[in-house]
């Protein structure tokens, strides 16, 4: 994995003016796989209370178009894990990714008739607010990134436990180290 040292403009300018080289050869199968498997699961439970055909055909569609589709936001969020300071990347991870990837989601689902789409979109715009803050935060630790020198899937789902509990405690501590700076 690249060292983090890119400032916001820089990786806005790279993924913007060679899409090729850090958004389609970076494309992130580990993104695709992951997000297709949850994002299907909150589009059948959404979907459950209009049946099970409906519920079924809303899961399927998002696992076509997540398989197809995250792993380009994943080589986006890659990017944006990188950037300097880390809030600047992490913010705009939040702003562009979802921006994106819903207007894409509704289309596709508003065009297939998908019946519970308001729960369905609003679930998956809560996941994906949750799930790119993480992914930023997984990425920065050199977990769920794919190119040269990156460890397996396999690594990365026996590291998976560490990094989410440092990603569960990353705002508790930072509010203790606030703390202990006021009172020093």
């Amino acid at each position: 994995m690249t060292s983090p040292t890119l400032t916001l403009r820089a990786a806005l300018r790279r993924l913007v003016r060679e899409p090729g080289k850090y958004v389609v050869r970076r494309w992130n199968w580990k993104s695709a796989l992951t997000s297709s498997l949850t994002r299907g699961l909150i589009f059948l439970l959404a979907n459950l209370t209009a049946g099970w055909r409906a519920a079924v055909g809303a899961m399927t569609a998002e696992w076509i178009f997540r398989a197809l589709t995250s792993g380009f936001y994943g080589a986006i969020t890659q990017t944006m894990g990188e950037v300097e300071p880390a809030w600047q990347g992490s913010l705009m991870a939040m702003v562009l990714l979802p921006l994106i990837s819903h207007s894409l989601e509704f289309g596709l689902h508003y065009a297939r008739g998908t019946a519970r789409l308001k729960t369905s979109i609003i679930s998956s715009i809560l996941f994906t607010v949750i799930s790119t803050l993480f992914n930023v935060y997984a990425m920065r630790r050199g977990t769920m990134v794919v190119g040269e020198g990156t460890q397996s899937f396999g690594a990365d789902m026996k590291a998976m436990p560490r990094v989410i509990g440092g990603f569960v405690l990353a705002v508790p501590m930072q509010i203790v180290r606030s703390l202990r700076r006021g009172l020093a």
